[in-house]
């Protein structure tokens, strides 16, 4: 059996990285949910992403 060692933890989520920036967002009720404006969408059924 091999051996796992955990050194760290940490959060990545669509409102970003850290548990306390991440924590505050959804806890404020704000949504991660955003219109998508990188690529064109006009051929996809849903245009919102996280």
């Amino acid at each position: 059996m091999r051996r796992v060692v955990v050194t760290g933890l940490g959060l990545l989520s669509p409102f970003g990285m850290g548990f306390e920036h991440s924590w505050k967002e959804l806890l404020s009720g704000r949504s991660a949910a955003r219109r998508v404006t990188e690529f064109e969408v006009d051929d996809l059924a849903c245009k919102i992403a996280h």
